[in-house]
């Protein structure tokens, strides 16, 4: 089998202004991630803004990539939550380096984000379990997540397992389940633009946490 593709391509229209770049890679963005959600909520779109690709090196050396949900946003890093015992969690533990990216496919940006992953307190991984729906609660209590199981039936019994155990039991997190924040050392932001020559500004932590912005060629 061989599919050309070779015909697929978009002609990128916008650029970013030297102007607007941000001292502070956190406020850059800040600012496009509200620009973006505000497009969303404009034009009445259903779709995961905070959706991200996850990169890790798993225990054989070899990249693993998937998509996770930002939860939380702050100048100290990036916040998803996960199951520490799953495939990711493990690589997390012994390669705590980690690469995001988001795609914003409507203001045609990407972001990509490379840091040192932390688990967060458990008191806030708690407070974030508690407000989950009921049904992911149990979800997270049904799966033992990257784990080999015989059937979707397997897992559907689980799930009405612990759905009758917690009838009459508090709800809690269970202790494999919480969150990680990304501190990140290097932050770049691209912008597509005519011509293939596409923006890109990078921002590289140096000694004092102070940010230098370089700009790359496409």
């Amino acid at each position: 089998m061989n599919i050309d593709l070779s015909s697929l391509r978009k002609n990128y229209k916008k650029n970013l202004s030297e102007y607007s770049i941000q001292k502070n890679p956190f406020q850059l963005f800040h600012n496009w991630f509200q620009k973006e959600k505000l497009i969303h909520k404009n034009e009445n779109l259903n779709q995961e803004i905070n959706a991200m690709s996850l990169s890790t090196i798993g225990i054989d050396g070899s990249p693993d990539t998937r998509i996770v949900l930002l939860k939380e946003y702050s100048n100290k890093g990036f916040v998803f939550y996960t199951n520490y015992l799953s495939i990711k969690g493990i690589s997390i533990k012994k390669f705590p380096k980690v690469c995001l990216s988001f795609f914003w496919e409507k203001t045609e940006r990407q972001v990509i984000i490379k840091g040192i992953t932390y688990k967060i307190n458990k008191k806030k991984s708690d407070e974030y379990f508690d407000k989950r729906p009921r049904e992911n609660k149990i979800g997270c209590w049904s799966s033992k997540q990257s784990s080999i199981i015989p059937s979707r039936k397997y897992l559907i019994n689980k799930y009405k397992k612990w759905d009758k155990y917690f009838t009459k039991k508090k709800l809690t997190r269970p202790f494999y389940w919480g969150g990680y924040i990304v501190d990140p050392y290097k932050m770049e932001f691209w912008q597509g633009s005519s011509n293939r020559l596409h923006d890109r500004i990078v921002y590289k932590l140096i000694e004092n946490k102070e940010w230098i912005i370089q700009i790359l060629s496409p």
